[in-house]
């Protein structure tokens, strides 16, 4: 009997042959397909993706052939496919939506299901809530009806595309080339053997820019490591990057490419938190103007940065399908958040790792200065800021415990007090310095995400150390 599908913050996500079975693949399929066709929605058809790892076209071919049974055309993307390429073909083409096997940035024995609404960005709760509850209902395999792909090409139900040309010259349009050209750079390149593979390498070396790539053959397992641009999962590039003097920065994406890992021109791994704000200035200081948007558990550096240049700052919860509807409503200029997600104003509503990275590339480019450089000066107009998240592992008696504990928190942190609670998304703890501290627990592990910010690194791991004593129950 299947397990109860659960969507996360960004789709479905299993172990392969456990949970991820082709059965729980063609019922979800299923599901979506109800909803569409219940919500009258389905005429545009859906695109059908996945991002490289094992079985990924097979289970493209499943979820076709289940659409086309239910009467809904299936546009089946060519080749492993960037998240971002599927959300900008699904606003081109006018689809329905897009189904796209992929489990991002988790290690390759995983694989997941995400689903795209008309509007391009992630489905928001009550959409898969609905495809949830659909797809729970149908405890037999086999009821679910389909069409071989024969079948569905002779009824016009199956089209084969390639979303990459118009995906690349809507990149073309965003970012200026032409500055990074001329700059003279060099850049390193890690796909980490992702669907970014002959997207920003290509991107960069069709505009005359010189590249050096790395990990730009498929492999399911990902070198070994979770394909995810973090600093533990790419020594290697750092490495290179540190020992080669002729390189300004290394550029990394995830397994679907919707995240981002900067490496400056020393070896230093930059955290999202610094590139989010940093990117924010550069554009404001450019003559863009917008509203900026960050999660929750963002750095408020991006708050500094709008009250610098006298634009609002929107907060909402963790999930990058919210920052997304403000993107597809026209409502700011960019939006991120601390995991690596972002995008700007007339792009899709969907994190964008190759367009961030082109961003970065653009920023030292134009501004003639390393990352740390710039970072100084952002610091120097707006106030320095340090942040850091960790897990705590908790015990089942923690984990119960948790619950009670946030309803009675104490009144100070390390010395601050506290002086705001925001439960927009877990708790979150605002002190009288204006450093702050934030604990969401987990919906899938016992695990508490406690993610700190302050003004200088001793105070940072001062109210870490209390926050932490505070959950665990230590003196």
């Amino acid at each position: 009997m299947q397990r109860d599908i659960i969507f996360g913050t960004s789709g479905w996500r299993g172990l392969l042959a456990d949970d991820f079975t082709f059965g729980n693949v063609r019922i979800v399929t299923r599901a979506i397909a109800d909803h569409l066709l219940a919500q009258g929605t389905a005429d545009g058809g859906v695109i059908v993706g996945c991002d490289a790892r094992f079985l990924g076209k097979n289970f493209v071919a499943a979820a076709a052939q289940i659409l086309a049974a239910a009467g809904i055309k299936a546009f089946v993307c060519d080749r492993d496919t960037p998240t971002p390429v599927i959300a900008h073909e699904i606003i081109r083409r006018g689809c329905s939506g897009a189904i796209n096997f992929t489990a991002s940035h988790n290690p390759y024995e995983y694989n997941g299901l995400k689903f795209s609404p008309a509007s391009g960005g992630p489905a928001l709760p009550a959409t898969t809530a609905d495809i949830e509850r659909r797809a729970n209902e149908m405890s037999v395999v086999d009821d679910v009806d389909q069409m071989t792909v024969e079948q569905a090409r002779t009824q016009g139900l199956y089209e084969e595309i390639d979303p990459r040309p118009a995906y690349v010259e809507s990149i073309r349009k965003l970012v200026n080339f032409d500055a990074i050209l001329s700059s003279g750079l060099i850049f390193a390149i890690n796909p980490l053997y992702g669907t970014a593979i002959g997207y920003l390498d290509k991107l960069l070396g069709d505009a005359g820019v010189t590249v050096m790539t790395i990990n730009d053959h498929r492999d399911p397992y990902f070198g070994g490591y979770p394909p995810e641009p973090a600093q533990a999962n790419i020594a290697q590039f750092i490495d290179l990057i540190r020992n080669d003097s002729r390189l300004s920065l290394g550029l990394a994406t995830d397994g679907d490419a919707d995240r981002y890992g900067i490496v400056d021109s020393d070896g230093t791994y930059i955290e999202p938190n610094y590139i989010l704000a940093l990117l924010a200035d550069y554009m404001l200081r450019s003559g863009r103007r917008g509203d900026l948007a960050r999660s929750v558990a963002t750095s408020h550096l991006l708050d500094r940065v709008a009250a610098y240049h006298g634009v609002n700052i929107l907060e909402t919860p963790v999930g990058f399908k919210f920052i997304g509807e403000y993107i597809a409503a026209g409502k700011i200029l960019i939006g991120g958040e601390e995991s690596a997600g972002l995008t700007i104003s007339g792009h899709v509503p969907d994190k964008d790792g190759i367009l961030a990275c082109l961003l970065v590339a653009e920023m030292v480019a134009v501004e003639q200065k390393t990352i740390a450089e710039l970072l100084t000066d952002l610091y120097r107009r707006v106030g320095e800021v340090h942040t850091r998240r960790i897990n705590l592992r908790l015990t089942p008696e923690l984990e119960t415990a948790f619950a009670e504990k946030m309803s009675l928190p104490p009144d100070e942190f390390g010395g601050k007090k506290v002086c705001e609670t925001n439960t927009l998304d877990g708790y979150k703890f605002i002190l009288d310095d204006g450093s702050w501290l934030l604990f969401r627990k987990s919906g899938t592990e016992p695990v508490v995400r406690l993610y700190g910010e302050a003004n200088c690194e001793e105070h940072l791991q001062t109210i870490i150390d209390a926050g932490q004593s505070f959950v665990l129950g230590l003196p």
